[in-house]
């Protein structure tokens, strides 16, 4: 009438998951219950023969249960008394391992405790109860199970304990918190339990009396302090705990399922994304300008590393949760799709300053008024010019533009309520770092989009592994890739962009600042690996740095890319972008173009002697501080009141101005 209960308890066989960065190894992150389950076989010998000694030395004899230590037990209820002990390894099993049986002191509960560990002895081996127990019990320091156990008060497997020290964790078993850290009064109780148990090995002859005089109390590890999560790990572990839930499993699967996750984080890469923003911008940077960092394997979509700010100071990360209006760091997008659809890099595009358009209210200048003529796209790339790419959406059509943005990664809800506005390639979405350098690196990857990833794979506590498979998309042909790839090779080598100049490699990459600088951005690649950068302030004002002035996407933007970008690629095999077209040598392009050095009437940016690029304003909006990829971007011009919620339908205005423009002018340099 008593039946073996047929589930067990979650907290008995709960396994906490490990989250490891990408080597597999170094372990980023802890979460649930420190449990790790082995089988008996791996447990030594001496510490199963202590663990008996210390608490059922009967245990391979007995039927389950202890009459003379139950009766005494049921006498002490009965009379009122404190309930003693005298449970059996059977019946401690029986309590903490299956469900149904409460904790309550009680004779009824005793009874069916009773019944159910004789009949578990008649159906289970010694050697499974054993290892149940084992593997259930808790030893104090956190530690549930003797392999957690060994872990947390020596600081090694359980393969690999002493006589000595497999008798303490036999130890500690009576009393856990209290012999967890035993100090004092508390240290010479935790003595003596130890030496009762060496003793009672004696007895069971477990051990001779010369090992049992032998035997000397172990040195204790320190205690360790609870997982903390440091730096940048918070932000991982928000990545990772977010992507596991994408891909189904559920959070109970990750504090009690015993998953073993590797996540895509490169432990050195983050420590490099990390020194590489904080060694360039100076001491004094303002509190509310906000710098985030993504680093994208082009052939994988695996996020390597970002840096996502201070997680002591902002609840949501830079590079991931952030998004900002992208500026001219869009136009390659217009680009790509323009040379995926009949154009090359020598069709040429109305360069002129004002451009009207029908459907714009507003005649959209370049920067400083500057009229470039009919101009070619690989000059029009390298100067970020407005007009030009304005024109050339036109005539590609704004829903190509959009079906390659979303392709390379950039989410469709982002785009979807500016992207019938004629000023839609200049940049007036908001985008996050991570979506920008996974679009980016949709042309390093030679016009194929992986999708973007911070998990490599998931192994559960069967063994059982999910390798992670990335969904790869066409976005442009090999040759648009590679056309457009050129065209901002000349940004990095003649344009806005020499600032991100790598000695021993080609760079192709793009700037982007948007009107009034409250949005910063330069973005670029090798072959191996795509990284943005951006830089903005959570109150949507001017981004500008003490002694280094208002910035631009080609100055601090661009000198982090490079200290980042530096680290990253030494000794790594120098790779050769693809060839480009033969129209990709019509033109010398080589020849930097200087004559736009005009500043805009709106402001004058500070002289700047350090950063090598130049301004290129377009429209401006505060970023975004809520993570769900539904937000829409705002569309106010910067000069207008702030609109909490314009309305689906509002068109974008057009900027008062904008470019990239500027090949090398001394604009933005700081004084000294």
């Amino acid at each position: 009438m008593t039946p073996i209960p047929d589930t067990t308890q979650k907290q008995a066989t709960a396994q906490g998951s490990v989250i490891y960065y990408r080597d597999g190894k170094s372990v980023l992150a802890r979460q649930g219950i420190d449990r790790r389950v082995v089988e008996l076989a791996k447990v030594p010998p001496h510490v199963r023969q202590a663990v008996i000694a210390a608490e059922n030395r009967s245990f391979y004899e007995d039927a389950g249960v202890s009459v003379k230590g139950t009766g005494r037990a049921i006498w002490s209820t009965v009379t009122g008394q404190q309930l003693q002990g005298g449970s059996t390894i059977t019946q401690q099993l029986v309590r903490n391992y299956y469900s149904g049986l409460s904790q309550e002191r009680s004779v009824t509960r005793k009874f069916k405790e009773i019944l159910i560990a004789m009949k578990v002895d008649q159906s289970k081996s010694k050697d499974w109860v054993l290892e149940q127990y084992l593997n259930t019990i808790y030893f104090g320091r956190g530690a549930n199970g003797v392999q957690s156990a060994a872990r947390a008060y020596f600081g090694k497997d359980v393969g690999e304990l002493t006589v000595s020290e497999g008798a303490y964790l036999a130890a500690v078993i009576q009393q856990p918190s209290r012999f967890a850290d035993p100090k004092g009064a508390d240290l010479a109780a935790a003595e003596a339990r130890w030496r009762w148990v060496i003793n009672a090995m004696g007895q069971t002859g477990a051990l001779t009396p010369q090992q049992v005089a032998a035997e000397k109390f172990p040195a204790l590890a320190a205690p360790k302090k609870p997982f903390q999560l440091k730096g940048q790990a918070r932000y991982m572990l928000q990545q990772v705990t977010d992507e596991l839930n994408r891909r189904g499993y559920s959070d109970e699967e990750i504090n009690s399922g015993g998953l073993k996750i590797v996540s895509t984080f490169d432990k050195k890469l983050m420590t490099a994304a990390e020194r590489a923003v904080k060694d360039v911008l100076p001491d004094n940077t303002p509190k509310k300008v906000r710098t985030g960092l993504a680093a994208v394997d082009p052939k994988t979509g695996e996020v390597v590393a970002f840096y996502g700010g201070d997680p002591k100071r902002y609840d949501y990360d830079n590079a991931f949760s952030a998004k900002v209006m992208a500026g001219s760091t869009f136009k390659p997008y217009t680009l790509a799709a323009a040379l995926n659809n009949g154009f090359d890099l020598s069709t040429r595009v109305n360069g002129n300053s004002p451009l009207r358009v029908a459907s714009a209210e507003e005649p959209i200048p370049n920067d400083s008024g500057r009229s470039y003529g009919q101009i070619d796209l690989v000059r029009a790339t390298q100067n970020s010019v407005n007009t030009a790419f304005v024109d050339l959406g036109q005539k590609v059509g704004l829903d190509k533009v959009a079906e390659t943005a979303e392709a390379a990664g950039i989410p469709a809800d982002q785009l979807e309520q500016q992207k019938t506005a004629a000023s839609f390639p200049l940049g007036v979405s908001s985008i996050s770092a991570v979506q920008n350098a996974s679009g980016f690196a949709t042309f390093a990857n030679k016009g194929v989009h992986m999708e973007t990833h911070v998990l490599k794979s998931v192994t559960d506590s069967t063994g059982r592994k999910d390798v992670v498979s990335p969904i790869s998309t066409r976005v442009v042909s090999e040759q648009a890739a590679a056309d457009t790839t050129y065209a901002m090779e000349q940004v990095v080598k003649y344009g806005t962009g020499t600032a991100a100049r790598l000695y021993d490699r080609p760079v192709a990459g793009k700037t982007g600042t948007t009107d009034e600088s409250k949005s910063v951005w330069f973005n670029g690649y090798t072959p191996q690996l795509a990284v943005a950068v951006n830089m903005f302030r959570d109150d949507n004002e001017t981004v500008t740095i003490p002694g280094y002035g208002t910035q631009f996407g080609g100055s601090l933007p661009a000198q982090i890319w490079r200290a980042f970008m530096t680290e990253a690629m030494a000794g790594k095999p120098v790779e050769e972008f693809p060839e480009p077209s033969d129209y990709g040598y019509s033109y010398d392009y080589s020849v930097p173009d200087r004559g736009d050095d005009v500043p805009q009437q709106e402001y004058t940016p500070p002289v700047n002697p350090d950063a090598s690029s130049s301004p290129e304003p377009e429209f401006s909006q505060p970023p975004s501080t809520e993570p769900p990829a539904t937000q829409a971007p705002d569309d106010r011009l910067d000069d207008q009141p702030e609109q909490t919620a314009p309305p689906v339908t509002q068109a974008p205005e057009q900027p008062s101005t904008d470019a990239d423009t500027g090949t090398g002018d001394n604009r933005g340099r700081p004084t000294g």
